[in-house]
């Protein structure tokens, strides 16, 4: 593979429910990327969705690599997918009163409405646990109900749950918001005020969900991007190899795909376009996924351009594709 088309498998762009495929399909049939997170609220019911998914995965025939489809799914106010050949998914508060039997059990259902039709990967579970005393006015996790509501030890058991139960349905997981999200105030995708974490730590207890989680054997996991004074307060953690590579990657262990929250998110506005990707993958990331599929394609051919006056850098897009195409073998893309 050339070095573009390394760095192509590194990043998935956007589809908004409603707007034309065509940007999309062009993204994946003549760039490659890597793949294609859908948006929006507007996906209404299976029929639709599958005809997207078949589409895109039509755009990659010639490359023989498939591209990731995904969708965030996790359930209550963040269900991308609904309508008819969907069930309604409850906020994960709820599933957080399941046992992980009957939440492995829901999953696999679930999961297998998304994989008839064409996704397969989902931007879930949640890992992240929420200060009981301060849920809502933790604006990103627990005012929404997108934890499971318990101690670590009982978000890291449901969350394992969740993928066990994607993993039945073919269908991908990405654990997230690594290092966790429940100690902010601010929502990353909408703010740069209230999202700096000054309590986590690499010795906290809220690590023990991710520990958990990551054990059932994920896809992916998913960086958060607010920072965290205790372990790197000079970058957010997607743009932090102290984050990425010490914390998750040697202190847990995790070997497989680090993907990032939304690269377009406000919390990295201030960040050059051209650098978007190329901070994340010098820290120890591999698919970086981005909220605008403009956006994406410069931020693409930034990565790019520093890679080829960069050997180092140039070495981290390999390892990194080498990640993200062991992972689409793994799930039948490649």
């Amino acid at each position: 593979m050339s070095l573009e088309q390394k760095a192509a498998q590194l990043v998935m762009v956007p589809l908004l429910s409603g707007t034309p495929t065509t940007d999309a399909v062009a993204a994946v049939r003549d760039r490659g990327v890597g793949g294609v997170l859908l948006l929006g609220t507007g996906w209404t019911s299976a029929s639709q969705v599958a005809a997207v998914t078949t589409e895109l995965t039509a755009a990659a025939a010639a490359q023989e690599i498939k591209p990731w489809l995904a969708a965030d799914q996790e359930g209550g106010r963040v269900q991308r997918l609904k309508g008819e050949g969907f069930a309604t998914i409850p906020p994960a508060v709820e599933q957080g009163a399941m046992t992980a039997d009957a939440l492995t059990s829901q999953a696999a259902v679930w999961g297998g409405q998304l994989r008839t039709n064409g996704i397969n990967l989902d931007f879930a579970p949640v890992a992240d646990s929420v200060d009981l005393a301060n849920r809502g006015a933790n604006a990103p996790i627990g005012a929404l109900d997108r934890d499971f509501g318990l101690d670590p030890a009982g978000n890291g058991a449901h969350a394992a749950a969740v993928v066990t139960g994607l993993n039945e349905a073919g269908v991908g997981s990405a654990v997230k918001h690594f290092p966790g999200l429940g100690f902010v105030t601010g929502n990353t995708d909408f703010t740069a005020e209230g999202i700096r974490d000054s309590v986590t730590s690499p010795q906290s207890d809220s690590l023990e969900a991710f520990r958990l989680a990551l054990a059932a054997q994920p896809t992916m996991v998913l960086m958060s991007l607010a920072t965290y004074t205790q372990i790197d307060p000079d970058a957010p953690a997607a743009y932090s190899p102290k984050v990425v590579t010490d914390l998750l990657r040697n202190q847990l262990g995790w070997t497989g795909v680090v993907t990032s929250d939304s690269l377009t998110a406000t919390a990295v506005a201030q960040v050059p376009v051209t650098e978007r990707i190329t901070r994340f993958v010098t820290a120890g990331g591999d698919l970086a996924v981005m909220g605008d599929l403009t956006t994406g394609l410069a931020a693409l051919d930034g990565l790019v351009a520093a890679a080829k006056d960069s050997p180092d850098l140039a070495k981290l897009v390999d390892e990194a594709a080498v990640r993200v195409l062991a992972a689409k073998i793994e799930a039948g893309l490649a």
